[in-house]
């Protein structure tokens, strides 16, 4: 009797390891099933889409300190691996891009690619280009009109959450390209206290200026002169610093502004003297100068590595 129920019991057993076995090896199975129905399910989702194949396909490297070493006198081409900053692949393009690559996140979509990849992972010297030799593809532009914006027209008065119809117009010779510096200013000055500024401009004619608070503002295309000159005028403007540590908040509106038009202006550098009419409390200013073509806009350059005509100082408020 003990030993038929015996056999009875280990009999029963067997056949429970059997069915656990059989439940376990189903849940296998209906696992890999899922996974792989997941993983196609997800390539069909993002079989057409650039940015799902990138972050998938891109294994972000390790944290690595900015390298020490700079770009090598007369480099003029190739990418320099500013290191992780804030996070981020810091990449300085030599010259604006020449012989490049071009840009890290339009390729990997902000995904910083392993180190043997032959991105910007490693630490290429000065000059150097990403690997192989073929000519970089043209740029991917998102538009150059207004036709798929969602944001209304642009009228000329200064209103954000626009899009400029406007086009850029006419473009000088790199060596008839705008120039501004200011060539005098105070180190300090008193709260209130009256002071002037004097600010050289070269090849900016001094005769164009459409008023923006009069809806002229982004709404005239560049023009040159006969002589291949920018026609406008220049800004000057000051404003107070809350910090020298973060770039400032664009909102608030200077605590001083004007904009000259005077008819001069030319090949040759001159100089006009701006009267700044106070500041109205201690600290330290921004005080700034800008040329502007006749509706405003920084004039444009002949190349990207050109300083535009800009220029900047800084003044102690007691």
């Amino acid at each position: 009797m003990h030993q038929r129920s015996a056999q009875r019991g280990g009999s029963a057993a067997r056949y429970r390891n059997k069915r656990v076995f059989a439940v376990i090896a189903a849940l296998a199975t209906f696992g890999a099933v899922a996974a792989v129905a997941q993983f196609a399910n997800a390539g069909t989702r993002g079989g057409n889409n650039a940015w799902t194949r990138s972050r998938t396909a891109c294994t972000p490297a390790p944290a690595q300190p900015a390298p020490t070493a700079t770009a090598s006198p007369g480099a003029t081409a190739g990418t320099v691996n500013g290191g992780i900053q804030n996070g981020r692949q810091v990449r300085n393009h030599l010259q604006d891009g020449a012989n490049d690559r071009g840009s890290l996140f339009a390729r990997n979509r902000g995904c910083t690619p392993a180190p043997g990849t032959g991105t910007a992972s490693g630490t290429p010297s000065a000059g150097a280009t990403d690997a192989g030799t073929e000519p970089p593809p043209a740029p991917e532009i998102l538009g150059n009109n207004c036709d798929t914006s969602q944001l209304a027209e642009h009228d000329g008065f200064q209103n954000g959450g626009r899009c400029v119809t406007t086009e850029f117009g006419e473009v000088g010779t790199q060596d008839q390209n705008p120039t501004l510096l200011i060539t005098s200013a105070p180190q300090t000055v008193r709260v209130g206290q009256a002071f002037t500024l004097r600010v050289s401009t070269r090849n900016l004619v001094r005769d164009r200026f459409l008023a923006a608070g009069q809806g002229g503002y982004y709404k005239e295309s560049s023009f040159l002169t006969a002589e291949g000159l920018v026609r406008g005028h220049f800004h000057t403007a000051c404003r107070m610093l809350s910090t020298t540590r973060g770039a400032p908040d664009p909102a608030p509106v200077p605590a001083f502004f004007v904009a000259t038009e005077d008819g001069g202006g030319g090949a040759n550098p001159d100089v006009i003297s701006i009267q700044v009419t106070g500041l109205p409390q201690q600290g330290i200013a921004q005080c700034a100068s800008w040329a502007g073509d006749g509706s405003h806009r920084i004039p444009m350059m002949q190349r990207a590595n050109q300083i535009p005509a800009f220029d900047s100082v800084r003044i102690i408020v007691q």
